[in-house]
């Protein structure tokens, strides 16, 4: 009997519009089933947890990261679905390479990530700025972003279709919450998306990014060490969860790559241009702490 039911639900399958196939696909957990993802920075943290929800939802994902073993292992970690290549984002050839890499093994680049970014040690003082630093951070954060989408575009107008992701911060949201340098090159990521936004919808490509919260992944918990030497790894991820507001939940890696999976998916086919900010609130208000009379 349940080989019967399981032969009825394969041939429903066919019989599906592509309307009601979408939402069959949601129901079993393959929002992006027959997708081919290009994702940056993808050897670890956001990254790599990212690929390992694509791959989840069906899609097959090429894994571009400068951390060559880590990139490797990560790959081999997330099976048959994932491939590795090199790339520093500050070369644009290497950019271009990935894309044409993933074009040459799939045929298709249906979603372009550019996750890829840095921290940097900085004075909390404008009037300090290593301004040889700012350009380092500025070349990864934005300039690797814009040549990811200049490179993404370049195969998906002519399919007319795509999705492009970018990851922000909620630092370029709002004032103090990091160093200048960071947080100045994560509100031009922000801005890189509106602004190409308005071309890519006239080849019905979607861009959109994501601003997480802080989250304790190797990229803070190391920024993190340089400004608290003498805390162990334990207490930095609890100072990093002590930012949260929302009574009972903190930001996890799996948190920002539930996000990318819905932008990148038909769950979000008319959202465009459009910065999710997945921070439990944080940004929204800021509370007043009355002193006690």
């Amino acid at each position: 009997m349940l080989r019967s039911g399981f032969r009825k639900c394969s041939s429903l399958r066919f019989l599906l519009t592509p309307s009601s196939e979408r939402q069959f696909s949601a129901q079993t957990g393959s929002k992006l089933e027959g997708k081919v993802a290009l994702i940056t920075g993808a050897a670890s943290g956001i990254g790599k947890e990212t690929a390992r929800k694509f791959i989840n939802n069906g899609a097959k994902v090429v894994l571009a990261d400068i951390q060559k073993d880590q990139g490797h292992e990560t790959a081999l970690e997330l099976g048959p679905n994932a491939t590795f290549i090199p790339c520093d984002v500050t070369k644009e050839s290497e950019i271009s390479q990935a894309v044409d890499f993933t074009i040459s093994k799939h045929n298709q680049l249906d979603i372009m990530y550019n996750n890829a970014g840095i921290a940097c040690q900085t004075p909390q003082s404008i009037v300090d700025l290593d301004l040889a630093t700012f350009d380092r951070v500025m070349a990864i954060n934005v300039r690797g972003v814009v040549a990811g989408i200049k490179h993404g575009a370049r195969v998906m107008i002519p399919r007319q279709r795509g999705v492009i992701l970018c990851t922000a911060s909620v630092t370029g949201l709002m004032g103090g919450l990091s160093q200048h340098t960071y947080s100045i090159s994560k509100s031009g990521v922000i801005g890189i998306v509106k602004s190409a936004a308005s071309e890519m919808c006239q080849h019905g490509i979607r861009i959109n990014c994501i601003s997480p919260m802080a989250i304790p992944t190797p990229f803070v918990i190391d920024e993190l060490k340089n400004y608290y030497p003498g805390v162990d790894y334990e207490g930095l991820v609890q100072m990093v969860h002590g930012f949260s507001v929302l009574k009972g939940a903190v930001c996890e890696p799996s948190d920002i790559a539930n996000a990318a999976v819905f932008l990148a998916s038909d769950d979000a086919k008319f959202i465009s241009g459009h910065n999710l900010v997945v921070d439990g609130g944080f940004t929204s208000f800021k509370s007043l702490s009355l002193p006690t009379p």
